[in-house]
């Protein structure tokens, strides 16, 4: 992984995970995420590679350098580095984190039921391609 890329690992048959994964790249004018999916084999060494407790993890994950951030510490540092009016959105970091996680696990916890699950993981377009790992 590039050192000054961030990954952003996420559920690869989650529909809401998808739809947010192509959301991001749309708005990642400055190049700085590159994507996996929890599931895929490059997902699962970066897990094992960060010693990460996959039963803690739900949805997303944001590996930065040597640290990682998971649930909303995690969506509310990647919107900072989207074009538009996004980044405002990281204000909500003063919140107490309990709280911003409880209304982050209440949709991790649905995304299924609300958005729907794929059978298989996301096949990235060849013009994508690169922006996974």
């Amino acid at each position: 992984m590039s050192s000054n890329k961030k990954t952003i690992l996420f559920d690869g048959v989650c529909n809401l995970c998808n739809g947010s994964v192509v959301f991001i790249i749309k708005r990642d004018k400055k190049d700085v995420f590159r994507f996996a999916a929890i599931q895929s084999e490059e997902g699962r060494q970066l897990i094992q590679n960060y010693n990460i407790d996959t039963s803690k993890i739900d949805s997303i994950l944001l590996l930065d350098g040597e640290t990682y951030y998971t649930k909303s510490t995690a969506a509310l540092k990647i919107a900072r580095h989207l074009k538009g009016g996004y980044p405002l959105l990281y204000g909500f970091m003063i919140l107490p984190r309990f709280l911003r996680n409880w209304v982050y696990d209440i949709i991790a916890r649905n995304r299924y039921k609300w958005f729907g699950k794929k059978e298989s993981c996301m096949i990235p377009t060849p013009e994508l391609k690169a922006k996974f790992l």
